[in-house]
């Protein structure tokens, strides 16, 4: 192993050597403690340590750096505090996640480290979009994202690689080429040659250094930060290292042939490192029992220290408390007091374009939604308006767009993603229900991402272009889902839901889009999410309801004066207003639930469950459910018919009266 120093000198050396023995000694000490019972997991980096380490030495301290697993060089060169660090890995409270975490699956600004979560490849995505944010803002930055070898073969991979390349974003993707996933091989994981290859095919420059060299390392990844700071542009570089260890101390090596212990032993990144130290007279052999010797006291101390501090007491009002970032909303008032008759349609855009006008740190980002405005052209000009910076073309790639979303969210922005249609948000889904949902629950950290869903039936599209799938998300606590079914809710809901620094799934029918208009206030204006709307009053029989399913609602009242029919527009899912939906139906003692969702499992069933066990006693009949059939959603305009709710509706307000 060649060491080239270049210009560093005698203390930085020394320093470097420091910083390299200090998550090694932890880890042994992580290791004894398994074997005694204190301590339960451990992913171990033993023999990968040069990477983490001397690539953070590479980068600037305010810079992000999104870890991994094996990772704890990056923490320690960081200088995170070991007792924070054990607190974590024990589920203390003075931990990052407070005991609902473990290991590395954490964040934190102060340090300016994005942890992973255990799907591995989310976080490369997130990379892309910390770099946007600075980009956009003028910062000359560079972004430190690390995958392993096995990680490379996911879709996430290649989605943040091409994002990146495609908006030149100032991105480091390292990958830790170790040998193995948990068992498997790597010659049964890919099949070119070097994984920097792929570097060619997104376009971009890749590198192939020897992962183990604490100083090819550092140089490599100094060299490259410098340089993208001022010429913006991704870096694919692949180190080649070797796990040590098993995947986690219990997965064992047996599956690993002994030949490659040996060979790689020889390559130990410390002993290496010190050995060439030795040999320059920049180290003295007698110096490192004495360092040893004080960094295991330092660690004895901040460990026991840790396991000295009481445990967690459970309280659940904590733990709901946490799930969202704390935000009041305030009674806002419309900053003029006109109003204009408009579409739905207009009612989101011009929802969207006022958020524009008053955050200029919100991005917008989706399938062509700039020159052309979009698949139902909401964001037309908004590019001569706002520019392509903040009005962007992704390519097609929900996950990584998702991913983009929140990295620009944790770096200082607003973000808004359009998907296409509802129906492609599957493409997206880990992003959202893992990584938007949990980080605020797990690491105390806001996302500020609104997600705009064009939902719904009633044009003939099919299976796949139709489906009303809130009720996916109204189960992920950590996302608030707004449903809004008139012009003005439409905007008023969307500026509500673009100030919440929440994570807000946004659905917008698309059968409303040009079908129905109203008077929608010209200024600003918020509608209180998780807050229902009295549509109409009426004493025989309440129709809860949202979206689509109040316009169903109205025409049917409007065509049958002589029921009584009280009509709720819930407006928002998560939250949902179980007071105003109580109060109807102690009024009436009767309730349908309508939605266009498929019966089972729509999110009419919770609102069931929630009257049956509450308000039982003020019920003179059986609480019903009006909603589509329970198959997926068909072309033939008569056959959506028939599948939608609106077609049982007649029958079930008839029965629910006669009751």
């Amino acid at each position: 192993m060649n060491f080239d120093r270049k210009s560093l000198n005698n203390n930085q050396l020394i320093e470097f050597y420091k910083k390299l023995l200090w998550p090694r000694l932890v880890e042994e000490k992580m290791l004894l403690l398994l074997r005694q019972g204190r301590i339960s997991k451990w992913f171990s980096g033993i023999g990968q340590e040069a990477i983490a380490v001397g690539s953070t030495l590479g980068m600037n301290t305010d810079e992000y750096i999104l870890p991994m697993h094996r990772n704890l060089g990056v923490f320690t060169t960081r200088d995170i505090p070991l007792s924070r660090l054990m607190a974590q890995w024990q589920g203390k409270a003075s931990g990052f996640t407070k005991g609902r975490d473990r290991s590395f699956h954490f964040g934190t600004q102060e340090y300016k480290i994005i942890g992973m979560i255990s799907h591995l490849g989310p976080q490369l995505a997130l990379a892309d979009g910390i770099a946007l944010a600075d980009s956009l803002s003028k910062r000359k930055k560079a972004t430190l994202v690390f995958t392993g070898e096995g990680a490379t073969s996911e879709g996430d991979f290649h989605e943040a690689l091409n994002i990146a390349a495609v908006w030149n974003l100032p991105v480091i993707f390292l990958i830790e080429n170790n040998g193995y996933g948990l068992s498997t091989p790597v010659s049964e994981q890919y099949h070119c040659r070097n994984l920097v290859d792929k570097a060619i095919g997104y376009g971009i420059e890749g590198r192939q250094i020897d992962g183990n060299n604490l100083l090819e390392v550092y140089h490599t990844i100094n060299e490259i930060a410098v340089d993208i700071r001022q010429n913006p542009r991704p870096v694919l570089l692949e180190c080649m290292t070797f796990r040590m260890r098993g995947h986690e101390e219990a997965s064992g090596t047996k599956y690993v042939p002994q030949h490659l212990f040996d060979e790689w032993l020889q390559k130990d990144p410390l002993t290496n490192f010190e050995n060439y130290l030795l040999e320059a007279n920049v180290l003295r052999s007698e110096w490192i029992p004495k360092m040893r010797a004080e960094f295991a006291a330092m660690i004895e101390s901040e460990i026991e220290k840790v396991f000295s501090e009481p445990d967690i007491i459970p309280d659940p009002a904590t733990e709901i408390a946490d799930m969202y970032k704390p935000y009041n909303f305030s009674t806002f008032q419309p900053s003029n007091s006109l109003k204009t008759t408009k579409r739905y349609i207009d009612g989101i855009s011009d929802g969207l374009k006022q958020a524009m006008r008053k955050y200029d740190n919100l991005v917008i980002m989706g399938q062509d939604i700039a020159e052309y405005g979009g698949a139902f052209k909401i964001t037309q000009g908004f590019l001569d308006e706002f520019g392509r910076e903040r009005v962007r073309n992704t390519p097609i790639c929900e996950s990584g767009v998702v991913g983009v979303a929140m990295g620009l969210a944790l770096n200082g922005f607003k973000a808004i993603m359009e998907m296409q249609f509802a129906d492609f948000v599957s493409c997206g889904f880990n992003q959202i229900v893992n990584n938007l949902a949990k980080t605020h629950y797990r690491w105390g950290q806001g996302v500020d991402v609104v997600i705009r869903m064009p939902a719904g039936a009633g044009t003939g599209a099919g299976p796949f272009h139709s489906q009303s799938n809130e009720a996916w998300f109204t189960k992920t606590p950590g996302l608030k889902v707004v449903f809004p079914a008139f012009p003005d809710d439409a905007k008023g809901l969307l500026m509500a839901a673009i100030d919440d620094p929440n994570p807000v799934m946004y659905f917008e029918h698309k059968y409303l889009y040009r079908k129905i208009s109203g008077a929608v206030p010209d200024g600003d204006y918020y509608v209180e999410i998780g807050k229902a709307k009295v549509i109409q009053t009426g004493e025989e029989a309440s129709i809860i309801t949202y979206g689509l399913g109040v316009h169903w609602a109205i025409e049917f009242a409007a065509k049958n004066p002589d029921f009584s029919l009280e009509i709720i527009d819930l407006r928002s899912l998560q939250p949902w207003d179980k007071e105003a939906v109580e109060k109807s139906v102690k009024k009436t003692g009767r309730v349908l639930i309508l939605h266009e969702d498929t019966l089972t499992s729509g999110f009419g069933s919770e609102i069931a469950a929630h009257l049956a066990e509450h308000c039982f006693k003020y019920l003179d009949a059986p609480i019903m459910r009006c909603a589509s059939l329970d198959t997926a959603i068909p072309m033939n305009m008569a056959l959506e018919d028939q599948f939608l709710a609106k077609s049982r509706l007649a029958d079930m307000i008839t029965r629910l009266i006669n009751y």
